[in-house]
């Protein structure tokens, strides 16, 4: 990872202070960024999880919640007592959907892997605060049922990419226990934040974005793992965020690693060369890369041993 000029800031959170309306577009306005996200992100990723549905053994639109979107979609790889590996979309809470989301489940199921992807329901219906209660009811109802669904209560990980990041972020930062009686303070065995927005603050001044989404500066303060939420578990973590994203979402991985990795918390901060916010997805599925090796060892679960390493 290059040198940045922010990396040996004292005060990460202020670091926004002094931005142009121009600056905070630049540095969060993602789509702009990529005029052929319909054609050549999108479209790819649909194609290869109408692929995924078709040919995994699956659970489709499994119900958790009440709300319209809490639905999971459960990819087996035919063992019950593997890892089970649960995944949150981005799309800065807004947009997007669990749908465009099975193809992540093919080279994870490939290697002994269970797959969940939880759908949510989005902003402006609901606020950034009821999308992470709605993630919360997501994991309690997978402990809790578990047996039913085929998967095992104790080796659950949670991943997720951009706001859901966020979410995992937030995930990490749940007291169990507190949320209901009998849920073991470890949960949680690990987690995976890709190119996460840690701190809410800057997200909330970039007029593009949270345009649909309505943060308030207080829901900003109130919601980030920077400010309020910080792990309240030593599960280990890694947090990729791809070489050729922008400062801004460098800053954001590498502050919450560098802010929260102790001792006791082993947290990995994985930049991922030459790859985009988007394209990121592209090279975690690529079961020969290095960051498709160093997800499954973060579940130990060692991927094929006659997989070269690249």
């Amino acid at each position: 990872m290059s040198e940045h000029h922010w990396n040996h800031l004292t005060d990460h959170l202020a670091f926004h202070s002094n931005f142009s309306a121009a600056d905070f577009d630049a540095g969060y306005n993602l789509r702009a960024r990529r005029p052929d996200f319909e054609e050549s992100v999108i479209k790819v990723w649909q194609a290869g999880s109408e692929a995924a549905r078709a040919s995994l053994d699956s659970t489709l639109d499994h119900r958790y919640g009440s709300g319209e979107r809490q639905r999971m979609d459960i990819f087996r790889c035919g063992d019950s007592s593997a890892p089970t590996l649960v995944f949150f979309h981005g799309g800065y809470w807004k947009s997007g959907d669990k749908s465009i989301y099975s193809f992540l489940a093919a080279p994870f199921t490939a290697v002994g892997v269970n797959v969940v992807i939880a759908g949510y329901d989005l902003c402006p219906t609901i606020t950034v605060t009821q999308i992470c209660k709605e993630a919360r009811e997501a994991l309690v109802h997978l402990w809790q049922h578990s047996a039913k669904l085929g998967l095992n209560q104790g080796r659950i990980t949670v991943m997720g990419h951009s706001a859901g990041g966020h979410i995992t972020q937030m995930m990490m930062a749940t007291n169990w226990p507190a949320i209901e009686a009998g849920l073991p303070k470890d949960l949680i065995k690990a987690g995976i934040p890709l190119s996460p927005v840690s701190y809410l603050e800057p997200v909330r001044l970039t007029l593009a974005v949270n345009d649909g989404v309505g943060l308030t500066e207080e829901e900003a303060e109130a919601q980030s793992p920077m400010t309020s939420h910080p792990p309240v578990t030593n599960a280990p973590q890694l947090v990729a965020v791809g070489g050729g994203e922008t400062d801004e979402f460098l800053r954001q991985a590498t502050m919450y690693a560098d802010t929260y990795r102790t001792a006791m918390r082993h947290i990995e901060l994985m930049v991922v060369p030459e790859v985009d916010h988007f394209d990121l997805l592209n090279v975690l599925v690529d079961a020969q890369s290095i960051f498709f090796k160093s997800t499954c060892k973060l579940m130990d679960m060692p991927p094929n041993p006659g997989a070269a390493g690249i």
